[in-house]
């Protein structure tokens, strides 16, 4: 490995924290968040759900096992979770170079290049964990010594319509039509619903699925502030009328909410990694849970005929909601991560189970 430029990560507050350049050498700005998983960073660096953030890794080591192999299967990715690596920068504490894997084809730090992201090792990750946690989520920029940037808060701006694609797409040819609304999804998404007998309708975020012929809506994550979503919002509350089942994931959790007439908010620092504990309200039932949003939903705006669903152990935010006495649910966590616990993968069963249902 070559001599590493120097470069600054500076926070909004003034803190500032000096490193090494291992990614692109660019200047960029965007929010600062951590995310605490060991593994999986190719599946976090391609979930658009990062959309204009700095990514801050707790996790000491990144880099030791490259990146995988770029193979589609059914038109999609089958190591990443989108097309791209999404985040703004790239923030760690140690970078190794020299990566060993069966199925690595190239490096982390020639992947950020590939991408024009830049990435920064050599800086204290816990330091910086422990000031975003008592703080919360800040805005920050990595900046070059003769590139000076302003700073940049990406959730004043509809990062949805960033990460949503342009046009309509159909992937696969199963019994079930499933209208999934893209505000951002990942890649495993498609491929549960592909593996339990769905042909997936792909729509941009803003669109009319309404006019579409579908047995079930699907509602995906995303990026960014859901109250950017308001058109989301309105078709959703279409498809409540038409009463076909409805899931969610993550965003998809806090626009079904809203559509319902609930309210979101921002969360001081997100929930982010593969371990969050989340409990199923009415029993003891307890599920380890990958995430990754910075908005939740407050509950108490919860209408009569909707109900908590799912509730985080940790802090006792919201982690899902269900109609009392209609097909319609959705979580704030990731059953299909694929790179995190799969303990709650069954939901997509009990989506399809509704659909199976209403066509009866």
């Amino acid at each position: 490995m070559t001599e590493a430029k120097k470069v600054s990560l500076i926070l909004e507050d003034g803190t500032r924290f000096e490193g090494k350049s291992f990614g692109y050498d660019k200047s960029i700005a965007g929010e600062v968040v951590f995310y605490t998983a060991m593994t999986g960073y190719p599946e976090s660096l391609t979930d658009p759900s990062y959309t204009g953030q700095i990514l801050v890794s707790t996790y000491p080591m990144i880099g030791n096992y490259g990146v995988p192999t770029d193979l589609k299967k059914e038109g999609i990715y089958e190591h990443y979770e989108s097309h791209k690596v999404h985040i703004s920068g790239l923030i760690i504490s140690d970078y190794s170079s020299e990566y060993s894997h069966w199925n690595a084809m190239k490096s982390l730090g020639d992947w950020l290049k590939e991408w024009e992201v830049p990435g920064l090792f050599d800086i204290d990750t816990r330091a910086l964990t422990k000031i975003l946690r008592e703080k919360g989520s800040m805005l920050g920029k990595i900046e070059f010594e003769e590139e000076p940037i302003d700073f940049y808060d990406p959730n004043k701006e509809n990062l949805v319509a960033k990460a949503s694609i342009a046009q309509k797409e159909v992937y696969g040819d199963g019994e079930h039509k499933v209208v999934l609304v893209d505000c951002g999804v990942k890649n495993n998404i498609i491929r549960c619903l592909l593996q339990r007998n769905a042909t997936v309708i792909r729509v941009p975020w803003d669109y009319d699925f309404t006019n579409e012929e579908f047995d079930g809506v699907f509602l995906s994550n995303g990026p960014g502030d859901p109250a950017m979503c308001q058109q989301t919002v309105e078709n959703i509350s279409k498809a409540i009328a038409i009463e076909k089942p409805i899931m969610g994931i993550c965003l998809g959790n806090q626009l079904l909410a809203r559509a319902a007439g609930a309210d979101t908010y921002k969360l001081k620092y997100g929930h982010r990694s593969h371990n969050q504990p989340v409990l199923l309200t009415g029993t003891d039932r307890c599920f380890i849970t990958s995430q990754n949003h910075g908005f939740a939903v407050e509950p108490k705006s919860l209408s009569n005929d909707w109900e908590p669903m799912f509730v985080n152990v940790n802090d006792e935010t919201n982690e899902g909601i269900r109609h009392k006495s209609k097909p319609f649910f959705s979580t704030q966590f990731h059953p299909e991560a694929s790179s995190g616990p799969v303990d709650t993968e069954y939901l997509f069963d009990e989506f399809i189970e509704n659909i199976v249902k209403s066509k009866k």
